[in-house]
């Protein structure tokens, strides 16, 4: 390795100026850029308040929030009528119109509730005695209210007539007069293919897999293969049937609006485009066109469509349609302005007429172009058909806000976000395929 020397060093110094004597603003703005983004984020912190914003949510909500996605929940009530005991359900249990779970015995007057490993509880008309990973505690039912005997544990609350065990994932009990209400919880989406209508409903997969095989028909006028589709097409809890339906109308959707926009924004780029052109009104005229169908957001357009055509895909085709025609032809109309124009002169050179030298001259630069583009509207709007769906422009939007406004569903909720991902996911990929390939033609060529 050889060691310059000092003359050598100056030497250099002397030929690159710009290198070696930057001025000193130059040579902070590095640290000046650090030092202006914390001390944005600093402001920003304290002017919005987020550390109180974050002390101050409602994580406890959240978490719940969070279970009813993936978990569901059984909701059996002990009703106390003099000595006796009588346990009711919900009139849509998951477990059918006559429940009998393991982790409920009843016992004359007595009931006993299996919570697994966080504990269990019994009750009778008069005392409920709660285990709860090792620790117990009595309560004594009274007419006037739920008498917890000694000191309270953390798990427990008492507020009014009311006690209140937690029993954290697995559930939990409210003590009342007159009454024990339950939230039993469990992992994942009961009655998912059958629900309890079905004559398949509780057999294992094994045995339904069987009976659709070789097992004798259920019903004289169908295959059983026939009437377990139908079964689950049907399902009245998961309603598989309307939401596939429903996401199809989505994808429809946004495909037919993304397909119109694409051919009526082509020529209007044309009349746009300066170099394409000539006339500065018509130019004007059309820009301001576009600006216009643009300007306004695609679920105000939505809006203004369920209005005026009543709540399904049409409103919703129209509004991406709208939309999209002035972003397509905003897009068209500059990439029109930015071809090469010897391509163009050429073809103009041979005495060809206008229409030809639009076919020859222009169209091979753009065609890869305009195309590309229509298909990133496509995977998009793909996305953006749900959110207008949920204003009343139908498609599986509007199934997902009629499912989110109970307030009671998530795992509903849940099910069809995941085939939202899922169908966003599978177009995201073949737009991306697509472009990849006429982008790579197009560099061919």
């Amino acid at each position: 390795m050889t060691l310059l020397s000092a003359a050598q060093l100056s030497e250099i110094e002397s030929r690159y100026p710009d290198v070696f004597h930057q001025p000193l603003l130059k040579r902070s703005l590095p640290l000046l850029i650090v030092l202006g983004t914390l001390l944005y984020v600093a402001y920003c912190w304290w002017f919005f308040a987020i550390g109180t914003v974050i002390a101050g949510g409602q994580w406890d909500r959240a978490e719940i929030y969070a279970r009813q996605w993936y978990s569901y929940d059984l909701r059996p009530t002990i009703r106390f009528s003099g000595d006796d005991a009588k346990v009711t359900w919900p009139r849509f249990s998951p477990l059918g119109d006559n429940p009998n779970p393991d982790w409920l015995v009843q016992d004359g007057r007595k009931v006993t509730v299996d919570f697994g490993s966080a504990g269990r509880i019994v009750a009778d008309a008069k005392l409920v005695e709660i285990e709860h990973r090792g620790e117990k505690l009595t309560v004594v039912v009274e007419p006037t209210g739920a008498k917890p005997q000694g000191e309270l544990p953390a798990w427990a609350t008492l507020r009014e007539d009311e006690v209140k065990a937690d029993f954290g994932f697995a559930g939990e009990v409210r003590i009342m007069p007159e009454r024990v209400s339950l939230s039993r919880r469990f992992l994942g989406w009961p009655n998912f293919l059958f629900d309890p209508r079905s004559p398949f409903w509780g057999k294992p997969l094994t045995e339904v897999a069987g009976l659709i095989v070789s097992g004798d028909r259920i019903k004289p006028e169908m295959s059983n293969a026939a009437l377990a589709f139908d079964n689950i097409w049907n399902n009245s809890q998961w309603q598989h049937g309307d939401v596939w339906t429903k996401l199809l109308q989505t994808i429809v959707m946004a495909f037919v609006g993304t397909l119109f926009a694409s051919f009526v924004a082509l020529p209007l780029a044309f009349i746009a485009a300066r170099n394409i052109t000539p006339s500065f009104l018509a130019n004007q005229a059309t820009k301001r066109f576009f600006d216009f169908l643009r300007s306004v957001d695609m679920l105000i357009w939505a809006l203004f469509f369920t209005r005026a055509f009543g709540p399904g895909p049409l409103a919703g085709i129209s509004a991406i349609f709208f939309t999209d025609t002035g972003t397509l032809g905003k897009v068209y109309s500059e990439t029109l302005e930015n071809i090469d124009d010897k391509q163009r002169e050429g073809v103009r050179s041979v005495g060809a007429s206008p229409v030809v030298v639009q076919r020859y001259g222009v169209a091979p630069q753009v065609l890869p172009v305009f195309l590309s583009q229509a298909l990133y509207f496509w995977e998009s709007n793909t996305r953006s058909a749900t959110i207008i769906g949920a204003v009343g422009a139908g498609g599986i939007g509007l199934k997902l806000w009629e499912a989110m406004r109970t307030n009671s569903n998530w795992s509903n909720v849940a099910y069809m976000v995941l085939l939202i991902l899922i169908v966003v996911f599978i177009f995201d990929n073949i737009s991306n395929a697509l472009r990849r390939r006429l982008m790579e033609g197009s560099a061919g060529r």
